[in-house]
């Protein structure tokens, strides 16, 4: 900084920190600032760790500071005769403006860092993301240093201040009108576009994610070099009205605004299709292309079409969304390579397009109400994207890609999920599908080795003697096809010393099979398919056909390779149950279509005492009485090496419109299996201080009113009580829902790992009431009764391990059958590695506890659910979507809080803004006293 900068910075910092008008005016900026935290944007409704709510506030909070502080920069000058004077000194013009630039752009830096008490309370609450926050200081930074060089500008241009504040407000805020969404809503796609670039709120917002893209802040820079450009030509101006110029002088000042004000706005121009060159701030990279994405688009065998369909006139709260979509398909574009093909189409403007998306991929517009202060609307908009690849392809909507939620007054924002990871599921689904109905063998790295471990013809039943034939026909063709990478190897287990059979035995668990009709013969008749240490058990086909057969072979091939399809085999309470529930009851159909999302689901009942033939996953929900063929189908199914999740327990919570909530207990079948492998459920539920929040009629005064309230039935799990493993993956928080303990016999459970997933606090309790509404009137505090036995419960476990079938025989005939001549072969123990998750209850998936904490979260609330999902993938071997689903900012959620802290949070911040303020003040009073005395002291010594 040269001499004539830091003088005239000097003078003009010290008139500025010295008026009392400038500590009035960073006071109000201060106090609008938290009021809107607060209040205007609900933060502690909102529930989110971030501080989007100041951000949100910032550029409109700017207009009134900048205009405020600018307002007599030039103006007070030309009132009170003193520009004379400075145009008198050999300061040059840039020098003035420079100086006086730099004096108003501390003040409001000044101003911002009274707000960092702000991010430190946030990440004191809750897991803050501190890239947002950076972003967001560093937009409002530029944006300040924008608006102050306008705001110098029309200063210069009047000798009334007044003036000069009205017409700051206007220019600044026309400029963030420009790209605002209900102005941009009234223009076609293409103008809306460019009006968007224009815009200073929506370069704000953009940064203010957490990204500095190069694009955004030359922006900004350019706007303040041509404003201080025009600053320096209108000072000029006046040093040329008054006979210190000449025409030759006026006319090279214009020339180079004019050069300055041109190559600013090319360079926006040119630098408009850079998308790379930027910085993700984010936890994660949240919004830069992850290696999971990278890897999906790696070795495609062929073309992969990404399309966006998106009407010109949309919804205007989903139309901003658009370009950040059209940005991240650029990336994956760019990611593929030749083999990548993105674009974006409107097919309102193509009647015979819309024509062919409907029939061909079932891709309609989508009715969206919308309204303003004068009318009120319905929208008919596209909002979709499509994924194709080799014959298959996958339709992405507006609920696959945005996140609605609620706000203060009954208004809503609308902001992207997660649609990175929508867009890559899409990509995998696609690719495995289009994989799935080929050659079994295209996705394998390394052969795979068919065991037969299967007694000769003559020593087996008729059936089976039968099924052997068509077994070996089968394993021929599949020679064929592997091109070298299907290897075939038959043994029979009682040959010779039958040491093959102990092997078996104790490896796998197998042992001699009979037929009910004829005990005294035994026979084997077991499959292994076998790659690099990894095996897979192939199920012998209940109905003994050979096309049943041969899918179950592929199907197993199909396991060893990491990109195909999965199956998840699921079951629910029987059909009679769920419809005496009603549409109110206990249904899972968030966590079903997430699920298949990322596999296939199968639903089962397990009454034939099967597992579905190519299962990789049994996710048991809500069991209710099951008998000895289900059990032993869930048993079976656990020995061959496949995880089983079971999410269960006696009391399960229905909710209806006609009672509320209720508990309907009973019992599970499941317990003596569970206890066998050490495992048991309790049968009261567990409370917790630290809880969510459940919304309830309250009467006061005579009037009923919906208040939100904690909730200690709904267990806010977090930190320590959520265990590090990669199963959970990037998960913070989740809420148990009317859960029972889980509880491990470590003597039963002997040589497995244990590992506590889902623990609470440990202030939490049980109770055995059925009571699930709280009463204040007796229990003031909470709600329920608190016992004085507190401590933590674990919620959820998994036990990983080598396990022991609970079965000495298979059970009886079916329902369907005498089973007579049919073989159940009986598999002693699991492989090692082999994994059990058992949580105290399935409530916290149900739709209706979804839909219960979504209400009172004013968010949709998918933690439960991802949860699950997380368990299944990492037991698929499928982490990179663990990491990528983690980047959703709705996982970063306030941990749970007693009105007397909210209280004593906000007014904590409004006490350190007053007293940072008065820290200023007090420093600027120092400081001028200092200097008051180094002037007596030299006026003393000269005299």
């Amino acid at each position: 900084m040269n001499n004539g900068i830091w003088q005239v910075f000097r003078r003009e910092a010290g008139a500025l920190f010295g008026a009392t008008a400038a500590y009035l005016f960073i006071g109000a900026f201060l106090a609008v600032s938290l009021f809107a935290f607060f209040w205007a944007e609900a933060f502690f409704a909102r529930g989110i760790a971030d501080l989007r709510p100041l951000f949100a506030w910032m550029p409109l909070l700017l207009i009134a500071l900048v205009a405020a502080v600018t307002m007599r920069a030039w103006s007070e000058e030309r009132r009170a005769g003193t520009m004379e004077v400075l145009l008198g000194t050999p300061v040059a013009s840039p020098a003035l403006v420079a100086g006086k630039f730099l004096a108003a752009l501390a003040l409001v830096a000044t101003a911002l860092v009274l707000t960092l008490p702000l991010p430190v309370t946030v990440a004191w609450l809750g897991p803050l993301d501190p890239g947002p926050v950076i972003g967001g200081y560093v937009a409002t930074l530029a944006l300040a240093a924008a608006y102050i060089a306008m705001g110098l500008f029309v200063s210069a241009r009047t000798d009334n201040p007044m003036v000069a504040l009205i017409a700051t407000v206007l220019l600044t805020g026309g400029f963030y009108l420009v790209g605002s969404d209900w102005l941009t809503a009234l223009f076609p796609a293409s103008t809306a576009g460019v009006m968007r670039l224009i815009g200073t709120g929506a370069r704000f917002e953009a940064i203010s994610r957490g990204v500095l893209d190069l694009r955004d802040l030359y922006y900004y820079l350019s706007l303040t070099l041509t404003f201080l450009a025009l600053n320096v030509l209108a000072i000029e101006r006046l040093r040329w009205a008054g006979g210190d110029g000449s025409r030759k002088r006026a006319t090279a000042w214009r020339a180079v605004t004019a050069l300055i004000a041109a190559n600013c706005l090319v360079a926006n121009a040119w630098l408009q299709p850079l998308a790379t060159a930027r910085a993700d701030l984010t936890a994660g990279h949240r919004y830069t292309l992850s290696t999971a994405s990278r890897d999906q688009l790696a070795g495609l065998d062929g073309p992969l079409v990404i399309r966006g369909y998106f009407s010109g006139r949309t919804h205007p709260l989903l139309a901003p969304l658009v370009p950040q979509i059209r940005d991240l398909l650029d990336e994956y574009a760019r990611a593929g390579g030749a083999e990548v093909s993105v674009d974006t189409v409107d097919p309102r403007t193509d009647a015979r397009l819309a024509r062919r998306i409907r029939e061909d991929y079932g891709i309609e517009p989508v009715s969206l109400k919308t309204a303003n202060r004068y009318e009120s609307s319905v929208v008919s908009a596209y909002f979709h994207v499509l994924v194709r690849y080799g014959g298959e392809h996958v339709v992405l909507d507006y609920r696959d890609l945005v996140a609605i939620k609620g706000e203060r007054g009954g208004d809503v924002r609308v902001t992207l999920r997660n649609p990175e990871y929508a867009l890559t599921s899409a990509i995998r689904k696609v690719r495995r599908r289009a994989r799935h109905n080929g050659n079994p063998f295209a996705g394998l790295n390394a052969p795979v080795t068919f065991h037969g471990y299967v007694s000769p013809a003559a020593g087996l039943p008729g059936p089976l003697a039968k099924l052997r034939g068509s077994l070996e026909d089968i394993l021929a063709d599949l020679r064929r096809r592997s091109d070298g990478r299907l290897r075939v190897s038959f043994d029979n287990p009682q040959a010779g010393d039958a040491a093959l059979a102990r092997r078996l035995r104790d490896e796998y668990g197998f042992r001699a099979m009979t037929t009910r009709a004829n005990r005294d013969e035994s026979f084997y008749f077991y499959m292994v398919l076998e790659q690099n240490g990894r095996t897979v058990t192939v199920d012998l086909p209940r109905d003994l056909d050979p096309d049943t057969l041969r899918e179950a072979i592929e199907s197993g091939i199909r396991r060893f390779d990491a990109r195909q399809q999965r199956t998840i085999a699921v079951y629910r309470p029987p059909k009679g149950l769920r419809a005496r529930l009603g549409t109110g009851g206990r249904t899972y159909r968030t966590l079903l279509q997430r699920l298949e999302q990322h596999a296939t689901v199968a639903r089962t009942d397990l009454r034939d005492g099967h597992v579905p033939t190519g299962t990789d996953l049994l996710l048991v929900l809500s069991p209710r009485g099951l008998d000895e063929r289900q059990r032993f189908a869930i048993d079976q199914f656990l020995m061959t090496g496949g995880t089983v999740v079971v999410a269960g327990s006696r009391r399960p919570v229905l909710v209806s419109a006609e009672d509320g909530l209720s508990v309907q207990p009973g019992d599970t079948g499941l317990a003596d299996w569970l206890g066998h492998n050490g495992v048991s459920i309790g049968d009261r539920f567990v409370l917790d201080p630290q809880s969510g929040s459940l919304t309830l009629p309250s009467r006061r005064n005579g009037e009923v009113s919906m208040q939100t309230m904690d909730y200690p039935l709904f267990v806010d799990v977090r930190g320590d009580g959520l265990a590090d493993v990669p199963a959970l993956g990037n998960l913070r928080q989740v809420t148990m829902a009317w859960s029972a303990p889980v509880q491990v016999a470590t003597a039963k459970a002997r040589g497995l790992s244990i590992t506590p997933l889902v623990r609470s606090s440990p202030r939490a309790w049980t109770s055995s009431e059925r009571a699930l509404l709280p009463d204040y009137d007796t229990h003031p505090l909470l709600g329920f009764p608190q016992p004085q036995d507190r401590g933590r419960r674990t919620l959820g476990v998994m036990l990983q391990g080598r396990f022991t079938s609970a079965f000495d025989t298979p059970p009886g005939p079916g329902p369907d059958g005498d089973g007579a001549a049919r073989a159940t072969p009986l598999i002693d123990h699991s492989p090692d590695g082999t994994r059990l998750v058992v949580f105290g209850g399935s409530n916290f998936l149900t739709d209706s506890a979804l839909d219960i904490m979504a209400r009172s979260m004013e968010t949709q609330y998918l933690q439960p659910v991802t949860m699950v999902q997380n368990l299944v993938e990492a037991s698929l071997a499928d982490p990179a979507l663990i990491a990528l689903r983690g980047r959703n900012r709705f996982s970063r959620l306030l941990r749970p809080m007693r009105d007397e802290t909210r209280r004593m949070v906000e007014y904590g911040n409004y006490a350190a803004a007053l007293a940072g303020l008065l820290l200023v003040l007090v420093a600027q009073r120092a400081a001028a006293w200092r200097r008051r005395r180094r002037l007596r002291r030299i006026l003393t010594e000269e005299g």
